[in-house]
């Protein structure tokens, strides 16, 4: 279908069927995805894979040993797939297997991954051997390495109930290691990590703690206990080594008389044994093993065999002391050992009477003890008690004394009134019957006025004295005591004028606090005697005692206990009246965990499950209103040490830390064997043991990566192990203060400000430059100012005094500090420079390929700033949106954007100012191919066998030089351009071994780094001798396609030359004409005509009017076209179908 209507169809030959067309799936595998694709851990695996196939193959990847694929992302298209795993680690190395398939066939292909990581954990750890000190480990080398030879291997330990592993080995060459001086009896975990040059790896751990023990050592001495007719009963000290391990049990074995056989007997868990099934009168021999949960240990053999036969033997105790007291209120245990054969019978008396049994008093008996208990004792339970043994043997008795301590009782009454007078009473009692387990000191005597409710102590004073040694020879009848008030010296009679017949008296209706004097004087039939004076003078007031403590021997010294233990420091105490107990530590305070309990005779302090921090000094202090008195007790935990104290950085470089400390407040009660120093960097976890036997408190940690942020932790080891660590509290960057500037340039100057630049420190320290601090220096003067602080490598210093001269110099600063100064070698003056003009090009030449920008800096100088101007090729530069320049302070900037052509040539830049003007030219080339040689091309010589060709060479030759130009020739007679010669340097070459008689055309091309397009192609001309080709001569308007309307009459004509005259030929298409009735033909010997008439759709085409002779052939086409409906389309031969759609491929009708 055309402008003029819907044309006749063309039928599609054959019955197409519609069908996929198959290929086999294909797999383009990079280059590089063959050989090992090496990825840093953390970054992003990408395969990406070119696929073939029809249909679209199905995509499956998977890995070689079946790992999972869940973190990969896999998108895939019937042209590509694409695998992408992000933040690979090490588990992602390997194969990656990649299989597509349809149904034409499967393909695979393999990429070998392998990330660049820190090592997988060793494989196969296993404990080789234990011993009471030390464990042996073995394993094998990670299955992963990380891309990296496993450079050493690091071993660590951690007891059982500590989190923290401690470094053993860091720098393990072997798969094998021995861990010695470990604490024998201790539970240790162990693990092993290897190391790449990408740092420590994950580690292999043991799955059960490793006990640090061996076999025990042999029970000590056997006893022989008991024996029957058919028993042994045997017992034995416990090994005096365990072998580090609990033990387990014994073993009993025994031999008969006469046989080289042990059997085993009896397995205890206690260190006591009874053998039975024995035969009456046999002898025996018997031995004894001890077990751990590492084996058996040798046995310890009874010294003489044994007879089985009944023993008889007499009760009798093995007491140590028949004396036991108890706190009131505590319980009582009262072990009474003894021996007897047969068992004998135990009988419990208190005072005389049957013990009478009860849940808080009882007694048990076994073979060879019997223990009576007491609990919550109380004074009820003081008394004599009677125990006795009685078998077939004989008997034995033993009194025990038990003793409760607590308050007396009260004294025994009634209290008698023994004398009372208008202002005085005499009274007496007895003595407690119970005195609480201790001797009385004193009593106190109070009185209360029944017209009150209050009971006051009395004033009195108690004085006992001897009877004379001499009575002056008759009965002493009674004693008068007299007291005498020190304030007012006088004497005053106390007792009723006859005396008193006791030789003690209390003493009334005293002045409280005020102080007496008194003497006592005997009374006979003769009369009274000579007065006895009470020594001193007594001070009425109740009686005070001043506090006082018993500090026991053991607690004089050091107290020692191991961390976990409990901690017990019982004193007695006594004051009057009861002194507070106050108990305190030095440089600290006890844990709240502290039970103190306080009567008025003792106090005790206890501490459970202690630790380091419970060292100290525990001050104990007692007061009342007699005075205080203080003691201390001294408790060293016996513990791995406190952390050290004052961690500091000393020093800081680009690769190394300095350390120092100092020792821990708490050495754990053991001397400090050595110092651990690890690091950790700030983005991992795990901490890497720097050195683990350090002797002193300070260490260089080197070997560091520059600007890298590290953490680092000081622990302390003693004999019980590694202590508590001391850590830096914020990370520390490896860096130093930076090195100085670079050279430093003045920019400008004027009357008031400088402009100064400098280059970058030749290093930073391992920190970022922060900022540049630029100081100042006036001439004359010695001090240095800041005047001004910039990020950049410039700085414009301003208020300057006009004539003034300075010095200037720069420091550049990072987190560590400021750099050494770098100062500028001469003083500048401040004042208005004027510098001639100068222009300088950094080339004087730019080459561009046609259709980029270019843009062309060119450096220009003066004071003041000059005026710059372009020109090209001798005219002022026309400035475009595409073509312009821009003048900056010390730059002129040509920008071109989509260069063609037409922008090369010499531009010349002008800068000028009032000193004067400088200029400077730069040559633009622009890269492109060059135009066609210009022509026309010329024949200067014909032949029978050859043409001499000559042209110009190209007005445009692309920016570079024309290196050659190639030259091809046509026959006439067909289509094909042939290469004549490809290399020719000159603009003339001779054609040679052209067929005799031939027609030829000729094209040159220029070459010139692309090669142009050809020239214009020749006139044909035919190689012969003295002959002439033919001419066509035609009006321009054939040179255009002729169009007429169907029905019309067109003519087509030409004037024809050539020697010999040629022969006139019209053609359409490849068919001669012929004359018909709307065909007319008519040619001459210098012309051809064809008219057509009554045109139709057939006439349009292509017209042929060919002139020939013996030179050769001319042929010139003319193009008609018939305005009609269009003709059916032609060629439906070549079709192709597919799967849903049919490919015709038709060509135009003619």
């Amino acid at each position: 279908m055309n402008s003029e209507g819907l044309g006749e169809p063309a039928l599609v030959p054959g019955t197409p069927k519609a069908e996929e067309r198959l290929l086999p799936p294909e797999i383009e595998l990079d280059a590089e995805l063959r050989k090992v694709v090496t990825i840093r851990a953390c970054c992003t695996l990408r395969l990406f894979v070119p696929i073939k196939g029809r249909p679209a193959p199905e995509v499956k990847w998977t890995r070689e040993h079946g790992e999972s694929l869940d973190r990969a992302t896999i998108e895939s298209t019937s042209s590509y797939t694409l695998l992408i795993v992000e933040n690979v680690n090490r588990f992602d190395s390997g194969k990656y297997m990649l299989t597509i398939e349809n149904s034409s066939g499967s393909k695979s292909a393999f990429v070998n991954v392998r990330v660049l990581d820190t090592p997988g954990a060793p494989q196969d750890l296993k404990i080789k051997e234990v011993t009471k000190s030390s464990v042996t480990l073995t394993w094998e080398p990670p299955l992963i390495d990380g891309g990296s030879k496993i450079k050493n291997y690091i071993v660590e330990k951690r007891e059982s109930t500590r989190k923290a592993y401690s470094t053993v080995n860091a720098n393990c060459h072997k798969t094998s290691w021995k861990v010695d001086s470990l604490q024998e009896g201790c539970n240790y975990y162990f693990r092993v990590l290897a190391e790449n040059e990408y740092g420590i790896g994950l580690p292999v751990e043991t799955s059960e703690s490793v006990k640090v023990s061996e076999r025990p050592l042999p029970p000590g001495k056997i006893t022989l206990l008991d024996v029957t007719r058919n028993s042994v009963s045997l017992s034995w000290e416990k090994p005096e080594h365990d072998g580090g391990s609990r033990i387990l049990g014994y073993i009993v074995e025994m031999q008969s008389k006469g046989s080289e056989k042990w059997s085993t007997c009896a397995t205890v868990k206690v260190t006591e044994a009874t053998i039975t099934g024995l035969i009456q009168g046999e002898e025996y021999t018997f031995r004894v093993s001890a077990q751990n949960e590492k084996g058996v240990s040798d046995p310890r053999q009874l010294a003489v065999p044994v007879i089985a036969k009944d023993l008889v033997i007499p009760p009798a105790f093995k007491l140590l002391f028949t004396t036991f007291s108890v706190l009131a209120g505590e319980d009582l245990k009262v072990d009474v050992p003894f021996v007897g054969r047969p068992k004998p019978a135990v009988f419990w008396h208190k005072d005389n009477v049957a013990l009478k049994q009860t849940t808080r008093v009882n007694a048990e008996s076994s073979e060879n003890n019997t223990v009576l208990t007491i609990k919550e004792a109380c004074r009820e339970d003081v008394g004599a008690y009677l125990v006795k043994l009685t078998n077939s043997a004989g008997e034995a008795t033993e009194t025990l004394n038990i003793v409760v301590l607590d308050k007396p009782g009260p004294p025994t009454g009634p209290v008698k009134v023994d004398e009372v007078t208008a202002d005085s009473i005499t009274i007496s009692w007895e003595p407690p019957k119970y005195d609480g387990g201790s001797s009385i000191n004193n009593y106190i005597v109070e009185k209360r006025d029944t017209s009150t409710t209050i009971w006051q102590i009395v004033s009195s004073v108690f004085l006992s004295w001897s009877k004379p040694i001499y009575d002056g020879g008759s009965e002493i009848q009674g004693y008068i005591v007299e007291k005498c008030d020190v304030s007012d010296g006088e004497w005053a009679i106390c007792t009723p004028p006859t005396g008193i017949k006791n030789t003690h008296m209390e003493v009334e209706k005293l002045v409280e606090k005020h102080e007496y004097k008194f003497r006592i004087c005997a009374v006979n039939k003769a009369g009274v005697g000579d007065h006895a004076d009470v020594p001193g003078s007594v001070i009425v007031e109740e009686k005070m005692e001043a506090p006082d403590l018993d500090l026991d021997m053991e607690l004089r010294k050091i107290v020692n206990v191991r961390a976990g233990g409990s901690l017990r420091l019982f004193v007695p105490i006594r004051g009057r009246p009861t002194p507070e107990v106050k108990w305190g530590k030095v440089d600290g305070e006890i844990r709240e965990a502290a039970i103190i309990d306080t009567t008025s005779s003792f106090t005790s302090l206890v501490l459970d499950s202690v630790n380091r921090f419970d060292t100290g000094k525990y001050t104990l202090t007692l007061e009342n209103s007699s005075g205080t008195k203080s003691a201390f007790v001294s408790v060293r935990v016996l513990d791995t040490p406190s952390a050290p104290i004052n961690l500091k950085i000393r020093e800081i470089t680009k690769d190394s830390v300095s350390l120092s400390w100092e020792p821990p407040l708490l050495d754990g009660g053991a001397k400090i064997k050595n110092y651990i120093i690890e690091k950790r960097e700030a983005t991992r976890k795990a901490y890497a043991a720097v050195v683990t036997n350090c002797h002193k408190t300070s260490w260089k940690v080197d070997q560091l990566q520059e600007g890298c942020y590290y953490f680092f932790r000081i622990s302390a080891e003693n004999e019980y192990g590694i202590g508590l660590p001391a850590e830096t509290s914020d990370p520390i960057k490896v860096a130093e203060v930076p090195q100085p500037p670079g050279k430093i340039t003045v920019d400008d100057v004027t009357r008031n400000s400088v402009s100064l630049s400098w280059a970058k420190p030749e290093h930073d320290g391992g920190s970022k430059i922060i900022q540049y601090i630029v100081e100042m220096q006036a001439k004359g003067s010695e001090k240095w100012s800041e005047c001004a602080r910039v990020k950049t490598l410039e700085a414009v210093i301003t208020n300057l005094t006009q004539g003034e001269e300075y010095l200037f110099r720069v420091m550049a600063v990072n987190e560590k500090g400021k750099s050494d100064p770098r100062a500028l070698p001469v003083p500048v003056v401040a004042k208005d420079l004027v510098i001639e003009p100068d222009v300088r090009p950094a080339f004087h030449s730019y080459s561009i390929q046609v259709g980029q920008d270019l843009k062309v800096e060119v450096p220009v100088s003066g004071r003041p700033k000059p005026t710059v101007t372009w020109v090209k090729d001798g005219q002022t530069l026309r400035q475009t949106t595409r073509v312009n320049v821009s003048d900056l302070t010390d730059l002129t900037v040509l920008n071109i954007k989509e260069t063609s052509k037409e922008d090369t040539g010499t531009y010349e830049i002008t800068v000028a100012n009032v000193v004067g003007q400088k200029s400077a030219s730069i040559e633009i080339i622009t890269l492109d191919k060059p135009d066609p040689p210009v022509g026309p091309v010329k024949f200067d010589e014909v032949s029978a066998e050859s043409v001499t060709l000559s042209w110009n060479p190209p007005a445009y030759t692309g920016g570079c030089q024309i290196t050659n130009y190639v030259v091809h020739k046509r026959d006439t007679t067909t289509t094909v351009w042939e290469t004549v010669s490809a290399t020719v340097a000159r603009t003339v070459l001779k054609v040679t071994k052209l067929k005799t008689g031939s027609e030829y055309q000729f094209r040159i091309f220029n070459a010139a780094g692309a090669v142009s397009k050809p020239s214009d192609s020749t006139g044909p001309i035919t190689a012969r001798d003295e002959v002439e080709l033919p001419r066509i001569s035609m009006d321009p308007k054939y040179k255009e396609t002729i169009v007429v309307n169907a029905g019309d009459t067109f003519r087509l004509e030409a004037d024809v030359h050539g020697k010999p005259l040629p022969t006139i030929k019209w053609y359409k298409g490849d068919k001669e004409i012929e004359e018909t009735a709307r065909y007319e033909i008519k040619n001459t010997d210098f012309s051809a005509l064809i008219i057509v008439k009554e045109a139709i759709r057939v006439d349009g085409g292509q017209f042929i009017l060919e002139a020939s002779n013996v030179a050769g052939t001319k042929t010139v086409p003319v193009n008609v076209k018939v305005l009609d409906r269009p003709g059916p389309p032609e060629g439906l031969g070549n079709h192709q179908h597919h799967k849903g759609f049919y490919d015709c491929l038709l060509e135009p009708t003619r």
